[in-house]
């Protein structure tokens, strides 16, 4: 086979990956601002689940999280006598999402902790509500302290997905290996999807750049600048 024949397949494969880092990379940022928040939260209801999220999650091996959703939940789920079952894709999602979304915890709390207490203090003289102050005057600030590390959190990310391969999802990691088993041309295969990965890795910085610059825009709105 010609390099150019592996294309049509890789693409295809390539394009899994996109899906599965766009989608868990928006419910992992979902995930870092609830249990990053909730840390913060003076209520135990809210802050202990948080702090037992992102302790278990940034403690554990991702690929043992996708391997236990994937295969050890519909066993437990058998004990109890409830189908418990999931998708490959949806479990490979979530342990992404999942992961990301600890790491990404951690970032949302240390940069709203960040945020001058005089900011704080300013709010409460202005009789502003807890609800006022998060969102007029910490994240305006906060956010844009984020974005850098959002942007590699993001991009890691992408190059974890490479792990859904062994729970038997067709991205680009299990087509070039059926690829290389196929033709044994380990070093063209693997050169087309390292030059892939790295394509899809600029994308999506070029793309975070974007939305870091108008972030920053939405502060000095908010801010009133």
């Amino acid at each position: 086979m010609n390099w150019i024949d592996y294309l049509g397949p890789m693409m295809d494969g390539a394009w899994v990956t996109v899906k599965l880092t766009l989608y868990s990379t928006i419910l992992g940022a979902i995930f870092s601002f609830m249990f990053g928040l909730g840390k913060l939260s003076r209520h135990w209801y809210f802050k202990v689940p948080s702090v037992a999220y992102i302790e278990v999650f940034r403690g554990t091996s991702l690929l043992v999280q996708m391997f236990w959703l994937f295969y050890a939940l519909p066993l437990v789920g058998q004990l109890m006598g409830v189908d418990t079952r999931i998708p490959p894709v949806i479990a490979g999602i979530l342990a992404l999402s999942a992961n990301i979304g600890a790491y990404g915890a951690e970032v949302v709390r240390g940069a709203i902790q960040a945020v001058s207490k005089k900011q704080y203090e300013a709010a409460t003289a202005l009789n502003f509500t807890p609800k006022q102050t998060l969102w007029r005057i910490a994240l305006p600030q906060a956010i844009p302290e984020m974005m850098p590390v959002f942007g590699n959190l993001a991009i890691q990310n992408l190059k974890d997905t490479a792990l859904v391969s062994l729970i038997t999802i067709s991205d680009l990691a299990f087509v070039s290996e059926r690829l290389r088993n196929l033709t044994q041309e380990s070093a063209v295969v693997y050169t087309l999807a390292l030059f892939m990965y790295f394509g899809m890795a600029l994308v999506l910085a070029g793309m975070l750049k974007m939305l870091s610059q108008y972030v920053g825009t939405w502060r000095r709105a908010a801010g009133g600048k």
